[in-house]
């Protein structure tokens, strides 16, 4: 115990003794003063922790969002396209495939909407003694869209005017198989269009031109890809097949 000058303790005069000088030694390495800075906190630590967990390294984004090419979007390598049966109204089936392709367009969504089809074939239609080539509509009331499906590509396609659904579910739209692709697509490019007939078999018509004008008669057969027909005529008071074009009956009323 220190003793002051009187010989009496310190404590006993209330002073408190002096700090004993710190010894002075080398400079701690920088682990040794970086383990000396640590704090307990209560904790209970295991051997290895208690030392700052290193920063984490963010994700990095998906492909399809990552811009290449000046600037544009490319698709996801896991994602593959495949063919969505879309129900929309019909007789508009046109306007609503421009309408979605001009929201393709919009919004840069090429990489993932690829082709919009209204499926046709082409038929030559003989109505009234007239004969003209049309685009008939093969499935009224749908269009098909090539596409990467995701949560994007189903927005912009589902809120596009005259579109009501996806065939299948809401939440899962079903796919068309490549078989039933490969038979639309074939029936599109058929070179030789079919002809559409208005007859049936057993109908009355009358001729309206050859050497058989105004006779009256029956539809006996009809052969749509040549365009023609036999009808059952009234000649010399008996029935007489005659073979004719399309173009020269028409229906009787």
């Amino acid at each position: 115990m220190a003793e002051s000058q009187n010989g009496k303790p310190l404590e006993a005069q209330g002073a408190k003794a002096p700090a004993a000088a710190k010894p002075r030694g080398r400079r701690p390495a920088p682990k040794e003063a970086a383990e000396a800075g640590r704090i307990w906190t209560g904790e209970r630590v295991s051997v290895g922790e208690g030392h700052p967990a290193p920063p984490e390294t963010p994700s990095a984004p998906p492909a399809a969002l990552v811009p290449v090419d000046g600037g544009q979007p490319v698709p996801s390598p896991e994602g593959e396209a495949h063919w969505y049966v879309v129900h929309a109204y019909s007789g508009h089936e046109e306007k609503v495939r421009n309408n979605l392709m001009k929201r393709v367009d919009s919004m840069d969504m090429h990489d993932r909407i690829f082709e919009v089809l209204v499926p046709t074939e082409d038929v030559i239609e003989i109505k009234d003694g007239q004969r003209r080539h049309v685009a008939k509509r093969t499935f009224p009331g749908y269009i098909l869209v090539n596409m990467i499906m995701s949560d994007e590509s189903w927005y912009v396609v589902r809120n596009t005017p005259g579109v009501t659904s996806f065939v299948g579910s809401a939440n899962s739209p079903v796919p068309l198989q490549e078989k039933e692709v490969r038979a639309i697509q074939k029936q599109m490019k058929q070179e030789a269009p079919k002809i559409r007939v208005e007859f049936q078999v057993g109908e009355s018509v009358r001729v309206v031109d050859g050497p058989f004008t105004d006779f009256h008669g029956k539809v006996d057969e009809i052969n749509p890809e040549k365009g023609k027909l036999k009808v059952l005529v009234n000649m010399f008071g008996r029935e007489t097949p005659v073979e004719l074009d399309l173009l020269q009956v028409e229906k009787v009323h």
